[in-house]
């Protein structure tokens, strides 16, 4: 004899109570019995995801419990009927509850308002607890986007802060300076000379001699002025200035490459993930993309900082952005190491057809001008590189007593310290992404060449290459057959 199901009928009643009081959607329903196929009016309510129904509203207990979850609900056509019971079937409006596995019945239900139909279809559309994961999931990646946002500008708060308290201290120095001048300009000031009786030749005179000294003074100016031009001084600062443009141009070039990862890769693979027959899952988008979404939001803040300080030009001050920036660059470590293990999860998806004929959609769009996502991937690996290149060459065109040399050189050794961890994982990312380059030059594929654990050979590596290109062509003729 089989045992019946036991459950907690208690907290089921109390559940019960709760919906009829509570409850997201409740109401009279006509249902359809399995036994005889009559309808009979009955009261449901919907809490969360459970469907109780009973015999009327004022029932203590309910009749029966319904369990929505993983459960679909649709519309549908009013049965056939004799020619007399057309006008009572139009004004009755149907609607099934399929459940998600075989030998379960749909559930039969109508009403007889069609607004009534669509909320109660809607209502339980909506009552699913994965619906609500992957909402809370996304809920949470923007509470720590806003988080470290909030962190980031805590920080900058504090620096200006800072930079606010010096200047005023620096405002007071110079008004005590300025009244210490005007009084001694005052015990200077010579006696007033009555200018009325002066002699008209002596006017004159003077008027030539204050014409003389002005062009000596503008003369001499100009000299002083031309010899700063050909100085090695100015000839630094005018390289270092391009420098500094020059790394503006980079980190909008490299803001937009992850804009494009993530707007063209990223989003639309994570929707495919939650359509009906995903060609991804939710894990393997986490694995090959990780914490891209973040980078990218991170390189925007930087980027605007840079902008910012571009429009005061000539005054560049960089170092207290490099002083926010290096904090939060350990999601690079992160990335790295997680570079490897997610382009092998990217040739695993690939033999997935649907998947590769999806990707190979995204890559033939505009914007990302022929580049495979492996290409977006790799990005991310040079940027800590090309910083310190760039700070190296800020440093060697900064004169040893300016303002920001001590910053800029403990920014340089903050990212080679984080780049010298990171190296040891960047030779193998680079030979996987050459072997899918190489497999994607192949008509039909090369699942060999798939293979994570093969290493990557020019062929320099070769004495001749006339046998390797023989070689090859006779691999590529096997495959093809």
């Amino acid at each position: 004899m089989q045992k019946s199901v036991r459950y907690n009928e208690g907290h089921a009643l109390f559940l019960s109570a709760v919906a009829r009081k509570e409850g997201t959607k409740r109401g009279y329903l006509s249902k359809k019995t399995a036994e005889n196929s009559r309808w009979h009016d009955k009261f449901f309510a919907l809490y969360q995801n459970i469907l109780f129904y009973s015999e009327n509203e004022q029932s203590a207990r309910p009749a029966g419990i319904y369990l929505l979850e993983g459960c679909t609900c649709e519309r549908s056509p009013a049965p056939k009927m004799s020619t007399a019971g057309k006008e009572a079937l139009e004004k009755q409006h149907y609607f099934l509850i399929v459940f998600g596995h075989d030998g379960q019945k749909p559930l039969e239900l109508r009403t007889e308002e069609e607004s009534e139909c669509d909320e109660w279809v809607e209502a339980i559309q909506q009552a699913s607890y994965s619906d609500i994961i992957i909402e809370r999931e996304v809920l949470m990646q923007k509470y720590i986007h806003l988080v470290q946002i909030v962190e980031t500008e805590k920080v900058a708060a504090n620096q200006l802060r800072t930079q606010l308290e010096d200047q005023d201290t620096e405002i007071e120095r110079l008004k005590a300076e300025i009244i210490a001048l005007n009084k001694t300009k005052e015990r200077m000031r010579p006696y007033h000379v009555n200018h009325e009786n002066e002699d008209p030749d002596i006017k004159k005179i003077k008027k030539v001699q204050s014409f003389m000294r002005g062009w000596l003074c503008r003369r001499k100016w100009k000299i002083i002025v031309q010899d700063y031009i050909c100085s090695p001084h100015a000839e630094s600062m005018r390289k270092r200035n391009q420098i500094v443009f020059n790394m503006v141009e980079a980190e909008t070039e490299y803001v937009h490459q992850l804009y494009i990862l993530v707007n063209f890769f990223l989003r639309p693979l994570r929707m495919a993930a939650s359509s009906k027959k995903p060609p991804i899952s939710h894990d393997d988008v986490s694995s090959i993309f990780l914490n891209s979404e973040t980078i990218m939001f991170l390189h925007e803040i930087f980027h605007q900082g840079l902008k910012a300080r571009i429009a005061n030009w000539p005054t560049l001050v960089l170092a207290d952005l490099f002083d926010i920036l290096l904090p939060m660059l350990n999601i690079y470590q992160e990335f790295v190491r997680n570079h490897q293990y997610s382009l092998q999860v990217l040739a695993n998806c690939k033999q997935n057809r649907d998947f590769d004929k999806l990707l190979k959609q995204y890559e033939s769009n505009a914007a990302c001008e022929g580049r495979m996502l492996e290409t977006f991937l790799t990005y991310p690996m040079f940027q800590i590189p090309r910083y310190i290149i760039t700070l190296h060459e800020l440093l060697a065109h900064t004169p040893h007593e300016h303002v920001e040399r001590k910053s800029l050189e403990f920014a340089k050794s903050k990212l080679e310290n984080l780049s010298r961890v990171m190296h040891d994982e960047v030779s193998d990312t680079e030979n996987i992404r050459k072997n899918l380059a190489i497999e994607r030059m192949i008509v039909e594929g090369c699942d060999i060449l798939l293979d994570t654990s093969q290493t990557f050979q020019s062929s320099e590596s070769f004495p001749d290459k006339t046998l390797l290109l023989s070689t090859c062509d006779l691999r590529a003729q096997t495959l093809s057959r």
